[in-house]
């Protein structure tokens, strides 16, 4: 492999290193962990799994511990500006430095075990979090839960935000399925805290066969949120009840957990700017049940919006455009240079009423007809990570 140095090197040589983008299984990480962490991580972990609202419940939980006097690091994916944001012990991102370190010490303990970019991810945090000697690691499950590279850690509490459809090819393609999945992060005698209203079978089920403490938040939290939304109040219900089951090892007063909850934030989420007298709306939602949420607040002030959206090739875009519909007067499409994103001609194709749907040839364009354009005076811009941090980039 040679000698890497830097981090962009480090990340080129890890995305060619293994044969799969995504390939579930603990097998490989699981004997790498063993030798980095003979006795497991020498932290308290909290992990966290669901189909949406997993970086708003995290952003959540690492605000309340932020207000205390423990040292409180999460680990979460993926990026939108660049790849340290994956990495914050203390509110603060791991730098270059920190992380190539903790790739060399995964590529000495590793021998000839083939590793993917997720799973050298996921070990490099915990080096970090260690060699930095965090009290709590929040660590947010790739995909699944059973089978992603997370669960290689014993958790101290599992946190399960929701279940709906998404990731079929991986996951199932029903929320019995799914809720199984997500499931797997549970540990026998350990507290499992879930915020679906509407939980699969198949959650209570697998706390009953591996004995976990399962339970549900009962209703959503009605104090001060600087999040935006309704569905933040149950993610914000999530998060209080993980802290209060942790609260004999981890104290937090009733002040801390209400300024820790005031004053969380997270980028990407319902997040607006003013340019050009426009509301312009940065949002992640990259499945049918986010945009639905999406689609819920934006309904809460009507009047004529414009979107900028693509999407990746395994979602279903269908649906995501009928859930937001109503609520879009114009749409303009673009394109987006990864491997899974969806081609032009099969987006163009969802799209019925052609007279309010352009293709363009980039961000820069897009962005510059969205706001020299009269008719809408706000702007959403979704569908995808990477369309939001395509966006970001230029915005900033």
């Amino acid at each position: 492999m040679g000698r890497l140095k830097t981090l962009s090197q480090w990340l080129t040589w890890q995305e060619n290193c293994h044969p799969k983008e995504i390939d579930l299984g603990l097998e490989r990480i699981q004997s790498v962990y063993t030798k980095l962490f003979p006795k497991g991580v020498p932290f308290a972990t909290i992990t966290v799994a669901g189909t949406n609202g997993k970086g708003s419940t995290i952003a959540l939980i690492e605000s309340i511990y932020q207000q205390s006097a423990f040292q409180v690091a999460k680990f979460t994916s993926p990026h939108i500006l660049n790849y340290n944001e994956r990495f914050v012990v203390n509110g603060k991102q791991a730098t270059d430095h920190q992380i190539c370190l903790a790739f060399e010490k995964i590529a000495q303990a590793r021998d000839d075990i083939s590793l993917t970019y997720f799973e050298f991810s996921t070990l490099a945090a915990l080096l970090i979090f260690a060699e930095q000697g965090v009290d709590i690691a929040i660590l947010e499950v790739g995909l699944g839960g059973r089978l992603d590279s997370v669960n290689v850690v014993d958790t101290d509490i599992a946190v399960i935000t929701n279940i709906a459809i998404d990731h079929v090819e991986y996951l199932g393609d029903t929320r019995e399925l799914i809720g199984y999945e997500k499931a797997g992060i549970m540990r026998a005698n350990t507290p499992c805290v879930c915020g679906d209203i509407d939980p699969p079978e198949s959650l209570t089920k697998h706390a009953n066969a591996v004995g976990a403490f399962l339970e549900f938040v009962s209703k959503p939290y009605s104090g001060v949120l600087s999040l935006h939304g309704d569905h933040q109040r149950q993610n914000a219900a999530l998060a209080t009840l993980c802290i209060h089951k942790l609260q004999t090892k981890f104290p937090i007063d009733q002040r801390t957990l209400f300024q820790g909850l005031k004053s969380a934030q997270l980028n990407g989420r319902f997040q607006t700017q003013t340019i050009n007298n426009k509301l312009v709306i940065f949002d992640v939602a990259h499945n049918e049940a986010a945009v639905q949420t999406l689609a819920q607040e934006l309904a809460k002030d009507q009047q004529p919006t414009l979107a900028i959206f693509a999407a990746l090739k395994d979602k279903n875009i269908a649906q995501m455009i009928l859930a937001v519909t109503p609520q879009i007067a114009q749409w303009l499409l673009v394109p987006l240079d990864v491997d899974r994103a969806t081609r032009m001609d099969f987006l163009t194709k969802q799209f019925s009423l052609k007279e309010t749907t352009r293709v363009c040839d980039n961000m820069n364009a897009a962005i510059s007809q969205a706001l020299q354009q009269q008719t809408c005076q706000r702007i959403v811009i979704f569908g995808s990570f990477y369309i939001v941090a395509d966006a970001l980039k230029i915005l900033k």
